[in-house]
């Protein structure tokens, strides 16, 4: 379920699948129709519903794919569980832990399974850092640095009702960057460490926004794993260019950098020319086919995301988004669409993932001066 939007990567990334005869598409739901001649990404005419409980009841399908609104994950997953069909669930996983408690309490009752599309973590550069890690290529891990800088418009957020929003309608949605958009960097960094199933012992957050919006756009949060690794994160959607995000293993002899969007790993030591290999990208979906077929494990149960939820959970519950303000902002609109970067945020965000900082412990004005009013 899900048509439009980021369901159109979905239906894109399906068909190789479907021309190999591993899955078939038995249907397509939204509360949106298709438009006429709209040939779904190359899948053609397939059936089309309005309602996900019929389209089950209709079609039978073995397998749903959700990509919705994060306040419908829970209730639409258990609707397909309901109806006895596995579940491909977008991240963020559900909009509450309390939500993920009940989720992974109706998927082991019903016995069937559930995916957790958190596509970062189907890369085999993940078990190439963790072998890394694990034979001591850069020494004893000091932590974890994460930064990522895209761009994001007022289309972004006016795109849906729910977009930017930490609450709608008296549900929780918590649709920040942390939360939705980077939402790799924090379930990829635990999984680095082999933490993705457990909580952290610490959480501390560093959230504003330059957008007129509810929720955070341009973000830090430091964690310590259970292990007592120190990870820290700093993102943001007001850059003036995207660049592919990367965490940083920091090492006593070393760094290891994963750009997870690309599955590149390179190794960086002293005295040494960096070592960089690019590696494959199991698909979510695949292998929850292969988990149905042959009983492999699943990659990203949901279970597997407890980690990444408690960070959900500490910005759901925490204070609202400090705003930063317009003399620290270019603001321009073009074509209808309002633009909006935060000066020197690219540097910034680089800065937080190399020191392991929070904006506030950094030489930034807004951060400084927010932090210490909010005090």
């Amino acid at each position: 379920m899900g048509l439009h939007g980021h369901g159109r990567s979905h239906l894109r990334s399906l068909l190789p699948l479907v021309k190999a005869g591993t899955v078939r598409l038995a249907g397509v739901c939204d509360r949106v129709a298709p438009a006429a001649g709209d040939d779904l990404e190359g899948h053609g005419a397939v059936p089309f519903f309005d309602d996900l409980a019929t389209a089950l009841g209709r079609t039978g399908a073995r397998v749903t794919v959700l990509v919705t609104p994060i306040h419908t994950h829970l209730p639409l997953a258990l609707t397909a569980l309901e109806h006895g069909s596995h579940v491909l669930l977008e991240k963020p996983t559900t909009a509450t832990l309390a939500e993920l408690d009940r989720l992974v309490e109706a998927v082991d009752a019903s016995g069937l399974a559930c995916q957790v599309g958190f596509q970062s973590l189907g890369s085999a550069a993940v078990d190439a850092v963790r072998a890394l890690i694990a034979e001591g290529a850069v020494g004893r891990v000091r932590g974890i640095g994460g930064w990522a800088a895209w761009v994001r418009t007022s289309a972004y957020y006016g795109r849906a009702p729910w977009a930017g929003r930490r609450r709608l309608d008296g549900r929780e949605v918590v649709d920040g960057a942390i939360t939705n958009p980077f939402a790799h960097a924090t379930a990829t960094a635990l999984a680095l460490v082999g933490e993705g199933a457990h909580a952290p012992s610490d959480i501390e957050l560093d959230l504003y926004r330059a957008h007129p919006i509810e929720s955070d756009d341009t973000s830090a949060l430091r964690l310590r794993t259970a292990g007592g690794v120190p990870v820290v994160l700093a993102t943001s959607l007001c850059a003036p260019a995207e660049v592919p995000p990367r965490l940083l293993v920091h090492g006593e002899r070393g760094r290891i950098e994963l750009e997870y969007t690309l599955d590149r790993v390179s190794v960086h030591r002293p005295g040494r020319a960096p070592v960089t290999a690019t590696h494959p990208r199991r698909h979510l979906v695949a292998d929850l086919v292969d988990h149905l077929r042959h009983g492999t494990p699943l990659l990203v149960p949901p279970g597997a995301t407890r980690g990444f939820m408690h960070v959900l959970e500490a910005v759901r519950t925490g204070p609202d988004p400090v705003p930063i303000g317009p003399e620290h902002q270019r603001v321009w609109e073009e074509d209808g669409v309002v633009h909006r970067t935060v000066d020197g945020v690219t540097d910034l965000v680089s800065r937080a993932a190399e020191s392991l900082s929070l904006f506030r412990e950094l030489d930034v004005p807004w951060a400084r001066v927010d932090a210490e009013a909010g005090s």
